[in-house]
């Protein structure tokens, strides 16, 4: 059964069908959805089985700046708009997404991959975030600050407050194509910004469909405006001196190349991560191996706080191999469609072409391949490697795929030292049931969060998250993301030369 989109009359105008019967999808910017000059367009395939599933507009030079201009434009309209009005907005967006869920289900499989629980998965956490919009708007306070504790600031008083910063450029990664992209769209529109997103180029789908919901909940037209095509566009709206914030959302590498082409403006990355997992000898080894295989193969391992890198003590190492090889073969793979798979494709063929060459090369460096280790196109068994030697690439590259990386070490110290010896430091784990034991090591990792006793998770964001390191800048969550979307300003009153009240007289 070759995967195909089903799309209901809401999206009807967001697409054209081609000779074939395939969607192809249009540009949104300044309320409109267009085609590129020449309706340039590209095909979007299924990881399933690299079918094509869609085509996508392939935006160019006119169609970047443009929308540029449209976001720009409309820049006082959002800001203007009550506070109150653009949460009714994400309140009626969250009520519509639930009714077209089975659609943004489909989507997220058929362009994605995901399993049909981590579909539905991701469809609920967007909508929850849509529905914690009311937690954001509360961090949109100030301050007030008297200058009489300071002699040279006597009979003056100031106001700190937050406001928009503008024209947000939001680049999203392909592994969460609908909550990551509208983590980022949702609390840059309630503080009142403009906002172009540009999905990843593999699963465009999940992040256009979501926009024609933005678009039918009732946001003013040009505030939100959605491109697609390939890296160079994302690239040049970011140089683009009218765009004043970028958050994005990949790898390392790009991150960097944006920082440096991006000029000097706000920048907001969640880039690349290696997160540890540290198994002490004094864990509950049961709900260690359980944590751990499900940090390392949920959604493929295709996340970037995914455990990618598990060192456990060694006078338990034994013990919990047998866990291990016991619980990865209930990680069943296959056909994302089907409700049996647990763990489905990678996202493409190169994707699938790296991990493997990461198993081989710790293979070949003396690892011990106790599970899976084999591709069919796309998918990747479940692997687990033990005994994986300090120098192997899989113990310094961020993995994104269903590998499970073990390593023995000797002392706490030892593992503190393994763990921080990475470039990056976004998320961690310790499993220990001595609070000494995992207080001591959650204050010595260089992360920026770490969980105990269970795996790495960001979630709807309740709690921040966030990287040192070369794993980015920044913090995202609920009640922080919006502060990343807002400039501070001090407006400072001299209140000895002023009337503060129309006709009254200061005193």
């Amino acid at each position: 059964m070759k995967p195909a989109l089903k799309l209901g009359k809401l999206f009807d105008g967001t697409y054209e069908l081609d000779g074939s019967g395939i969607p192809c999808f249009k540009l949104f910017s300044g309320g409109r959805w267009i085609f590129p000059e020449g309706r340039k367009l590209i095909d979007v395939r299924s990881p399933i089985d690299g079918s094509v599933i869609a085509k996508m507009s392939a935006a160019g030079d006119t169609e970047a700046d443009k929308a540029v201009e449209d976001a720009h434009g409309a820049r006082r309209s959002i800001r203007g708009l009550p506070a109150i009005e653009r949460l009714n907005i994400m309140v009626k967006a969250s009520e519509l997404l639930e009714e077209h869920r089975k659609e943004m289900v489909d989507a997220i499989v058929v362009n994605n991959g995901k399993t049909l629980a981590d579909a539905n998965g991701e469809v609920s956490a967007t909508r929850n975030r849509l529905r914690l919009s009311f937690q954001d708007a509360r961090k949109i306070y100030g301050d007030y600050i008297p200058g009489d504790w300071a002699e040279e600031n006597l009979g003056k008083v100031a106001m700190v407050i937050r406001e928009p910063v503008g024209v947000v450029l939001a680049i999203p990664p392909f592994n969460y194509p609908l909550f990551i992209s509208y983590t980022k769209v949702i609390p840059a529109l309630l503080a009142g910004n403009a906002v172009i997103a540009k999905p990843a180029s593999v699963d465009p789908v999940p992040g256009i469909l979501m926009a024609r919901i933005l678009e039918a909940a009732g946001l003013p037209a040009g505030a939100f405006n959605l491109i697609t095509g390939r890296g160079a566009v994302g690239s040049r709206m970011a140089r683009n001196q009218k765009v004043n914030m970028v958050t994005f959302t990949g790898s390392t590498e790009t991150g960097e190349e944006l920082s440096k082409t991006s000029g000097i403006k706000k920048m907001h990355l969640e880039l690349g991560g290696k997160g540890c997992a540290i198994v002490l000898d004094d864990a509950d080894l049961d709900n260690a191996a359980a944590k751990v295989l499900a940090g390392s193969l949920k959604n493929a391992g295709q996340r970037c706080d995914a455990v990618s890198c598990v060192l456990v003590q060694e006078g338990v190492s034994e013990k919990f191999y047998g866990l291990l090889k016991e619980g990865i073969g209930k990680w069943v793979h296959g056909d994302p469609r089907n409700e049996r798979s647990k763990v489905g494709p990678l996202i493409d063929h190169e994707s699938a072409e790296r991990v493997m060459a990461l198993i081989n090369d710790a293979v070949e460096r003396g690892a011990t391949l106790a599970h899976g280790g084999k591709a069919d196109g796309n998918f990747i068994e479940p692997t687990l490697l033990l005994d994986v030697p300090l120098d192997a690439r899989i113990m310094k590259e961020e993995t994104f795929g269903p590998v499970v990386t073990v390593h023995k070490f000797r002392n706490i110290e030892d593992a503190i030292g393994i763990a921080n010896s990475s470039k990056y430091g976004l998320d961690s784990a310790v499993f220990t049931m001595n609070i000494n034991h995992a207080w001591k090591v959650a204050k010595r990792l260089e992360v920026g969060e770490v969980t105990i006793n269970n795996f790495p998770a960001h979630g709807i964001g309740f709690f921040p998250f966030g990287g040192v390191k070369e794993s980015g800048l920044g913090r995202e969550g609920v009640g922080y993301s919006i502060e990343e979307f807002t400039n501070m300003k001090t407006i400072v009153l001299d209140v000895r030369n002023a009337n503060i009240w129309p006709g009254e007289e200061t005193k």
